[in-house]
């Protein structure tokens, strides 16, 4: 038996995998296994797991059933008290484990710990901004408008929270446990911790230090957004057969952060037609956005109309400043919320 299951899905990202499984490794918490589940990768990805020689590695192998359905096989074979989800081209802090499974023993209610995140390219160089999400308190609504968690690298998970909402299913030509929804190939980290949050007691919480390193993938965002959005709307699908009254209240300001958060793709992906089509549609669907989170959705309208009006020289110039600003205000907000975690304890 150890503390934690780390669970790491492969697939196609030997660029990555030797860092991702490197500092997986150098954690100062010591008590977990490793479990890579090789999803049918294409290249050279498992080769180089297995150039790692460690008790603590154990490498799965299963036709490709995409990241929720590796997430799963990972789950299944994991020993640990606690899981770990860590995508194969992400990074982790060496004090990541240690301070969530402190953060999980002395809050016996927290189901979900998360830390922040930062972004990094993908060369590993620091972005100079960070995932700033809310911390406490977060409800069911919350997590419908606003993933705080952020990505499938920041959460460490009580294995009990995931037993509240496992399910059987027949999809492969046997019944197994599912904890995530394998019949999702994006979204699925929303779906499962809005499932956490409406079917069980568990709380979901939130650290404030960047433990995560949050790899900015550019070559893929203009592709993705439509089936981004197709995937949310599944989610907002399943979740209405089971909490309609949830969707009768959110769901038209869930959609407007969700076009929102999507025309901040665009913007990043410097397709400001785009980009200024998604946040129209965010305002269309729920104005109050703007009186919710004036500041952030004002940039955000500000930002595409800039892309889509000014020369791009203009535009590159007026946003470096721009992120220059936002990072250095965010490392002072993480500054003060960690030392005041610290004045506490």
């Amino acid at each position: 038996m150890v503390a934690v299951s780390v669970i790491v899905p492969v697939y196609n990202v030997e660029r990555f995998v030797h860092e991702t499984i490197t500092s997986v490794l150098a954690q100062t918490f010591q008590d977990f296994e490793l479990i890579i589940v090789d999803d049918q990768s294409p290249d050279r990805s498992i080769e180089i797991c297995e150039q790692f020689h460690d008790p603590r590695i154990r490498i799965v192998r299963q036709k490709n059933r995409g990241l929720a359905g590796a997430r799963n096989t990972g789950i299944r074979h994991a020993q640990g008290e606690y899981i770990a989800l860590l995508d194969s081209d992400d990074l982790w802090m060496p004090e990541k484990l240690e301070k969530h499974i402190r953060h999980l023993e002395t809050r016996p209610k927290v189901g979900i710990s998360f830390s922040r995140s930062a972004f990094i390219d993908e060369d590993s160089n620091s972005l100079g901004t960070y995932q700033m999400p809310k911390l406490t308190d977060i409800d069911a609504p919350h997590l419908l408008c606003r993933n705080p968690i952020g990505n499938g690298s920041a959460p460490v998970i009580r294995r009990e929270a995931l037993e509240g909402i496992k399910f059987q299913h027949n999809l492969y030509g046997e019944v197994e446990d599912f904890y995530f929804d394998d019949q999702f190939r994006q979204s699925e980290d929303i779906e499962c911790w809005i499932r956490i949050a409406i079917q069980t007691n568990w709380q979901i919480e939130g650290i404030p230090e960047p433990l995560t390193l949050y790899r900015v993938n550019s070559g893929s965002l203009s592709a993705n957004m439509n089936k981004q959005l197709e995937s949310w709307e599944k989610v907002i699908a399943k979740t209405r057969t089971y909490a309609p009254a949830l969707l009768a209240k959110w769901e038209s300001l869930a959609r407007a952060y969700q076009f929102r958060y999507l025309a901040r793709r665009a913007i990043r992906n410097k397709d400001g037609k785009a980009s200024v089509q998604l946040v129209n549609r965010a305002l269309a669907s729920n104005w109050k956005i703007l009186i919710y989170e004036p500041m952030r959705s004002l940039l955000t309208i500000l930002a595409a109309y800039l892309m889509w009006l000014l020369p791009r020289s203009w535009y590159n110039n007026i946003e470096n400043f721009a992120l220059k600003l936002t990072g250095d205000s965010q490392r002072k907000a993480i500054a003060k919320s960690y030392n005041k975690l610290r004045a506490e304890s």
